[in-house]
């Protein structure tokens, strides 16, 4: 079982936007962040996905179940419904990804309990402002 957390950290509305990953698999953490593009909050907390599943799939056999943590509602929402009235062509992005996993488990936290993915977004910001 491995755990995933992914955030966005966005400078403006939209704007230089960073990408955080943190995996918790075989109790050691691998933490991951990458500058991305101008964008708003949502594309880019949908781009986190996109990036911590990338790695996951590059990384970890299908076999693996997958609890998926992120505190974006519009992310875990679309996830859920599998429909999204603006993102559709991110899901479906997305949803290639997951569908690689023979079980994905996700789940909304509070801020609060994402910590550790948005600290690393906050440091793909930083690098981009650098």
């Amino acid at each position: 079982m491995i755990k995933l957390y992914t955030d966005a950290a966005t400078k403006g509305n939209p704007g230089p936007t960073g990408l955080g990953a943190l995996i918790i698999a075989d109790h050691q953490q691998i933490q991951l962040n990458k500058p991305f593009e101008i964008t708003d909050n949502h594309h880019g907390e949908f781009a986190a996905a996109q990036f911590g599943f990338s790695y996951l799939r590059d990384h970890f056999p299908a076999t693996e179940t997958i609890l998926f943590y992120t505190d974006s509602r519009i992310l875990s929402d679309a996830i859920g419904k599998n429909y999204t009235k603006h993102y559709q062509s991110e899901l479906a992005a997305l949803n290639d990804l997951l569908s690689y996993f023979a079980t994905v488990v996700t789940q909304w936290v509070p801020e609060s309990k994402n910590h550790g993915a948005h600290h690393l977004a906050n440091q793909a910001l930083q690098e981009l402002e650098s």
